[in-house]
């Protein structure tokens, strides 16, 4: 939502000192001459002030978006050792997951997920089996390859492995046919 007010008060913005550019150069240039008689010249004053400092505020929001940091935008798990910080991206773990799960035999078209929590990574694997071997034997092989990959390339503890069977994939093979 923060987003979207931002980016309507940045076309807001922009339309307006674009507006105010075009008057300062027609007024600077005399093509549009200025005469106001001394109401008229309060009211202007007061509008132009008013307009000014509008736009002195958002353009103080928008130096802020401009120089903090945004952190959501690279998702990582951080970790500090004894020589420094380690970060670990989410999308490294998500192909470990991928590697270790496409490994098992029987297991095709993996996708892979991850979620943060504090008792460890959860991880979910979708996957298509070729549909010759025993499902439930699979899955507990994905589970147990997931687990402990993940657990020993990234030292990361994995509290959860779940996995999806989305369907079988039909084998493209076909017979030869003897006449």
């Amino acid at each position: 939502m923060a987003k979207i007010l931002d980016r309507l008060l940045l076309f807001i913005y922009s339309l307006s000192i674009g507006i105010i550019s075009v008057i300062a150069i027609l007024l600077l240039t005399n093509i549009m001459p200025l005469s106001l008689s001394s109401s008229d010249e309060k009211t202007w004053y007061i509008v132009s002030l008013v307009v000014a400092a509008l736009l002195f505020i958002l353009s103080i929001r928008f130096f802020y978006i401009s120089v903090r940091r945004e952190r959501n935008s690279l998702p990582s798990i951080d970790q500090r050792t004894d020589y420094g910080d380690i970060q670990i991206s989410i999308e490294t773990i998500q192909n470990l997951s991928y590697k270790a799960a496409s490994r098992v035999r029987g297991i095709k078209e993996v996708k892979t997920k991850i979620r943060i929590t504090d008792a460890g990574l959860e991880i979910m694997v979708r996957a298509m089996v070729d549909g010759e071997t025993s499902i439930p034997s699979l899955t507990e092989d994905v589970q147990k390859q997931v687990h402990d990959h993940v657990e020993e390339i990234t030292g990361i503890p994995v509290s959860y492995v779940s996995v999806y069977i989305a369907n079988i994939v039909q084998s493209t093979v076909m017979k030869n046919r003897v006449e």
